[in-house]
């Protein structure tokens, strides 16, 4: 399999990103105690969309799928906020990410078509989603997030060598792609 980090360092941050690194798969943990997070449902997204748990599948499931991969990239869009309420940059800054995202994905999916995707935050490609009354809509545009399949994001961050928060007055989205 071809894989040059440096030439998709280049090309993830000519897609957007601020930071783009090495995510090495076995260093993930996926985490029952992240998935108790997404069953207090503060979101409102539990049950309710594919992309999400239960909908994205159990843990093992997840953890299956996974295992598949042994490196991958992890991505960031960082914002700079006014104060810690600037909400309006913070939806930008959400809005930039998913956007770099979308577009890296597509680049990405010619060479590496067998890669597994994990954004930031859940599946917006519906305005409602189908779960669990029919099959999901759009499977090939679907995307589960990393915290749905139970990552502690800033543990995967670390244990790659990513910072995690980059100061005060600043928002980080992170996502990654498992390539291979």
């Amino acid at each position: 399999m071809e894989y040059n980090l440096e030439l998709l360092k280049e090309e993830g941050k000519k897609a957007g990103f601020t930071h783009v690194n090495e995510l090495k798969a076995d260093t993930i943990v996926l985490m029952k105690e992240v998935r108790d997070m997404c069953a207090a449902n503060t979101c409102g997204q539990y049950g309710a969309k594919w992309s999400c748990p239960p909908g994205c599948g159990s843990l093992e499931e997840c953890q299956q799928k996974v295992r598949h991969y042994k490196t991958g990239l992890i991505v960031q869009t960082v914002g700079e906020l006014e104060d810690s309420m600037d909400y309006e940059t913070m939806m930008d800054t959400e809005k930039a990410h998913k956007e770099h995202f979308m577009s890296f994905l597509n680049a990405l999916k010619e060479k590496y078509p067998d890669m597994l995707p994990l954004g930031a935050g859940c599946c917006t490609v519906c305005k409602t989603c189908s779960y669990p009354d029919s099959p999901c809509r759009y499977p090939e545009k679907a995307m589960c997030s990393m915290e749905a399949y139970g990552m502690l994001v800033n543990q995967v961050c670390k244990d790659n060598q990513v910072a995690y928060n980059y100061g005060p007055n600043t928002i980080a989205y992170t996502s990654c792609y498992l390539l291979f």
